[in-house]
């Protein structure tokens, strides 16, 4: 889906991504994001002054609490008038950047010398900005320690977080990404973040992606920005579209590749700020420029080699005709030049690599892996994989590393191609289920199954855990990506709609499917997100990273372009397993 629908969802998270300085809500000064766009500047907040009411003489300690939760609802964002309503040393103790909650209701305060409050649909981030989830059950009662001070009632320990409504939170909030590396350092890898919206976007960003990736994702994203950076108050940004980040903290020099990679980092994460369309940066004084001596930067360009969706990658789609490899537009399919599509070789899938010279097709019983060149035919085909139970199609990262999927009667097994042979990895969550559905990120950081349960499909996401030569270490634990109205789940496809969201069809009734794209932290969906119902039969979607490239529902009548939301042109029905590269 381009921009609306491509988009990193939006959602209730928390804005631990903040700082607390001088009372007010800020980046800190050094972390992570993922890429999302936006056009002109609907990012601003709107122009809403809340400026909460001080602690009353007199007021009871359930007074106190509603005025303290009432008072992080402060417009612009600041915390000075949240901590009036704490004792003098619950205020230097106090730590609201430490994580956020967001709740869509809460009980009236109950208590004495412990006021109690009870949150519903609680949600909460972390420190970074990072959505992790629903709050554990154990943690959605607050408890507020009261304490008399100057013979007034104030709480004397206040939970380390900003507490505030979904509602004031989905305003004032956006998710974007932060852009980081791989270990190998090939590809950027997007991590979504919630920051704030409005003019200062720039400097939330840039305080985000200076903060490092952080132990949590070691082995998964890592950052050429040196640690100990910081900058002034803000990024100034010119009326000509003109960042100028003047960086210090930093003594050392940078090479020339390091030099790069920075400002990929910087540029692919800047971006996101639609007024910025230059970048000027300077570390301790000195500017930062490349080999050709340019020191002011298009960040619509710099980084393009790193693009997390693959530079270079085809833009063609690839599908099966008469059991043949074909390719090209939708209206203008034609058999490929190599063996797949000069013979008909007996498969009933395939996956074409993201630079599409290399093929995988699965064998008509599910039972072996067959590999041959796209574009020559002298080149030979090649058994990979014999033996197995029900191969599901497979899936290709930036490395050219094939991932295998084999669905058979003990359980779904997990494999990469290294060479000509598979190697297995075992996916907690997804290993020994009933999987029917897989794919695997361009940026080979993320692994999304679909795992067949009796009460309904689940989607399980996991990280790939690198070391720095780019093999892979391990998968870790999969996750399961919820949202309202799930249960009873039917999925029947699904494909990444951007770096860091999917696109999911799921049946909800014999003749009537919806696609809907949901985030890869399992944030809630928000205004950007996609979710449209489809009536008659729809057996496929065809999906893309990019946001140039359009989604499409695969119907009876051929495809429907959900990016348009209009009949894309007219496909040879005999076409069978449409998709694009990857």
């Amino acid at each position: 889906m381009r921009q609306a629908a491509r988009r990193a969802l939006v959602g209730v998270a928390t804005v631990a991504v903040l700082v607390v300085s001088a009372g007010c809500v800020q980046m800190p000064e050094s972390g992570p994001v993922v890429g999302t766009g936006s056009e002109g500047r609907a990012d601003e907040p709107p122009g809403v002054f809340i400026d909460p009411k001080p602690p009353a003489p007199g007021a009871n300690p359930a007074d106190i609490v509603t005025g303290f939760l009432d008072a992080m609802t402060a417009t612009p964002i600041q915390t000075n008038a949240a901590k009036q309503f704490l004792t003098s040393d619950a205020q230097a103790a106090w730590k609201p950047e430490a994580e956020t909650i967001t709740y869509s209701e809460a009980s009236p305060p109950r208590g004495g010398l412990r006021v109690s409050v009870r949150l519903g649909g609680a949600r909460h981030l972390d420190g970074r900005g990072s959505y992790l989830g629903r709050l554990p059950a154990g943690d959605r009662r607050l408890t507020f320690p009261m304490a008399s001070e100057d013979g007034e009632w104030r709480i004397a320990r206040a939970p380390d977080a900003l507490i505030v409504p979904d509602s004031w939170f989905e305003q004032r909030f956006r998710q974007v990404s932060l852009y980081f590396f791989d270990p190998s350092a090939r590809i950027l890898v997007p991590e979504p973040v919630f920051v704030p919206r409005g003019e200062q976007l720039a400097t939330a960003l840039t305080s985000a992606l200076l903060r490092g990736p952080g132990p949590a994702l070691d082995g998964i994203s890592r950052s050429f920005i040196p640690e100990g950076l910081s900058f002034g108050l803000s990024v100034p940004v010119s009326d000509e579209g003109i960042a100028d980040l003047a960086l210090r903290g930093y003594n050392g020099r940078l090479t020339p590749d390091a030099s790069e990679q920075m400002l990929a980092q910087l540029a692919w994460t800047l971006r996101q700020e639609p007024t910025i369309k230059f970048l000027r940066v300077s570390v301790g004084g000195q500017p930062i420029t490349l080999s050709d001596g340019e020191s002011l930067f298009d960040v619509d360009e710099q980084g393009e080699r790193f693009n997390p969706t693959v530079f270079g990658a085809s833009t063609l789609l690839y599908g099966l005709r008469d059991g043949r490899l074909v390719s090209g537009t939708p209206d203008s399919l034609a058999p490929v030049d190599g063996p797949m599509g000069v013979s008909r070789l007996g498969v009933r899938s395939a996956a074409v690599n993201i630079t599409a010279d290399r093929v995988a097709g699965v064998t008509a019983g599910g039972d072996g892996v067959l590999m041959t060149s796209v574009r020559n035919e002298s080149d030979r085909v090649e058994s990979v994989v014999s033996g197995a139970r029900g191969m599901l199609q497979p899936a290709w990262d930036f490395s050219d590393r094939a991932w295998l999927v084999d669905n058979g009667r003990g359980g779904a097994r997990v494999s990469y191609l290294s060479g000509d042979h598979p190697v297995g990895v075992r996916v907690p969550g997804v290993s020994g289920e009933r999987v029917s559905h897989f794919t695997v990120s361009r940026d080979g950081s993320r692994f999304v199954a679909v795992v067949h349960r009796s009460a309904g499909d689940r989607v399980m996401v996991s990280r790939i855990v690198h070391d720095g030569q780019g093999r892979v270490v391990r998968v870790e634990r999969a996750n399961h990506i919820a949202w309202e109205g799930d249960n009873r789940l039917a999925v029947r496809d699904l494909g990444w709609s951007s770096p860091t969201s999917i696109a999911v069809l799921h049946r909800l009734a014999r003749q009537l499917f919806q696609v809907r794209t949901i985030s890869v932290d399992g944030s809630p969906p928000g205004p950007d997100s996609l979710l449209t119902t489809i009536p008659g039969q729809v057996t496929g979607l065809v999906a893309s990273p990019v946001q140039s490239e359009s989604l499409f529902a695969v119907t009876k009548a051929g495809l429907l372009d959900l990016t348009q939301d209009t009949p894309a042109p007219e496909v040879d029905p005999r076409v069978r397993n449409l998709d694009y590269v990857g």
